[in-house]
């Protein structure tokens, strides 16, 4: 029986992590289970990922989270059968009963990171429960959604994260405790992350940290448009139902604190020599005949000072820095926080594409958001477009403009580690 979606479930506020059936690989049935994860389905950046993953094993993830067919609502259909057909066949099975679960990555290098899985009641913005701070494509929410519609399931959690009060918390002690006992599962997957995962069945640990979490508040780290997703499928089904909750990983960040990295931009159709051209008089340019790390360091040095980007595609770095005032004045909107005028992300949409580029940001065909700057340099230079590699925005900016109600620009950051997709699946009607 699900157990979300009880009718005093929309009365409570604050975070409310609800146990949940979980819809688990059988690792009988599977080469591996490493073999069946995936990156989030927005991550999967390789040129060849999609195929990459789909022979790593029949059954990897990304069959359900990326289908492959000549339409959409075909790749839909094609989603919900192999769903369907996994559940049959014994691929996919649920656990015993409902639980929350303990996750944990491990990186080898000092890298730890715990948190709870569990579904989330997906709260109204007013309320401020959980916290965007980055806008979201409408077309993104759009597939994910009828993805979702058609497998009625939350086939990957996204990444919450709050601040707990130190390892005294009642949810601290029982994630600690619970990663003390033998996993669920364990696997190490290519990118040498470990992953283990725990259930929480006992009630007593359940309500503690329900307790815990009743009066917290929490940040979109990951999943802006999986969270947007929620809370569309949440209008469009009457409350109470299994749609007011949306699978998540929460983590406390006060106790592991997450890496927040830049997404970086392809610019399709735009060669580099024509985006440097049209950069004269606007912005200092300098040619950096350098590796990509030494590139990428001389990016931070120059952010440390003001906007920076470096471009890339031609087969060498070009630092951009030093914008004209009277630019940014002009092209820059004066009604938000200085915080969110001058970030590099607000500069490049406002002032870049908008006014110097004349390139839509909406537009899956003029720009694509990929997560790493080798990848992005790569295809840049495959396509002659032009790559557009972006500095890190530091965590305290982000929560700090979440909390006034000021969203970021579209893909200002990306926080990791992600949680892996396929270790554990929520359908609706189990």
């Amino acid at each position: 029986m699900n157990t979300a979606g009880h009718p005093e479930a929309t009365t409570r506020r604050g975070l409310e992590l609800t146990p949940f059936r979980g819809l688990r690989y059988d690792p009988d049935r599977v080469g591996s289970l490493a073999a069946v994860t995936s990156p989030p389905y927005d991550v999967v950046v390789r040129p060849d990922g999609l195929q990459h993953l789909q022979s790593a094993d029949p059954h990897n993830i990304v069959r359900l989270i990326l289908p492959e067919a000549a339409t959409p609502t075909a790749r839909n259909a094609q989603a919900a059968d192999t769903l369907r057909r996994w559940l049959t066949d014994g691929i996919l099975t649920p656990d015993p009963e409902p639980g929350l679960y303990v996750y944990e990555q491990h990186d080898g290098n000092g890298m730890l990171q715990r948190g709870l899985i569990g579904a989330l009641r997906v709260s109204d913005p007013t309320e401020g429960v959980v916290l965007p701070h980055e806008d979201v494509m409408p077309h993104i929410v759009a597939d994910r959604a009828d993805l979702m519609r058609a497998t009625s399931a939350n086939l990957e959690p996204l990444l919450l994260t709050y601040r707990g009060n130190g390892p005294a918390a009642a949810t601290t002690e029982v994630v600690e405790r619970t990663a003390e006992k033998p996993p669920l599962l364990a696997t190490t997957t290519e990118d040498g992350f470990s992953h283990r995962l725990w259930s929480v069945t006992d009630p007593g640990d359940v309500a503690r940290i329900q307790s815990d979490l009743a009066h917290r508040q929490a940040l979109i780290a990951d999943g802006h448009h999986r969270w947007a997703t929620y809370c569309l499928l949440r209008a469009e089904h009457p409350s109470p139902s299994p749609w007011d909750y949306g699978l998540v990983l929460l983590v406390d960040t006060a106790r592991y604190p997450l890496r927040v990295r830049a997404i970086h931009r392809l610019l399709h159709g735009l060669p580099v020599a024509d985006a440097l051209a049209a950069l004269d008089g606007w912005f200092r340019v300098r040619r950096l005949d350098a590796p990509l790390t030494e590139a990428l360091a001389a990016l931070g040095d120059a952010a440390s000072a003001g906007n920076a980007f470096l471009l890339a595609g031609d087969g060498a770095f070009h630092l951009v820095d030093r914008p004209d005032p009277d630019l940014l004045s002009r092209t820059v909107p004066t009604d938000r926080p200085t915080a969110w005028r001058t970030l590099d992300a607000t500069v490049l949409h406002a002032t870049l594409l908008a006014h110097v580029w004349h390139i839509p940001e909406d537009s899956p065909t003029h720009i694509a958001y990929i997560h790493d700057a080798s990848a992005t340099v790569t295809k840049a230079e495959r396509d002659g477009g032009t790559a557009v590699l972006m500095h890190p925005v530091r965590e305290e900016v982000v929560r700090d403009l979440a909390r006034q109600g000021v969203t970021m620009p579209r893909k200002s950051t990306s926080f990791g580690p992600k949680p892996a997709s396929g270790l554990v699946l929520r359908v609706l009607d189990i």
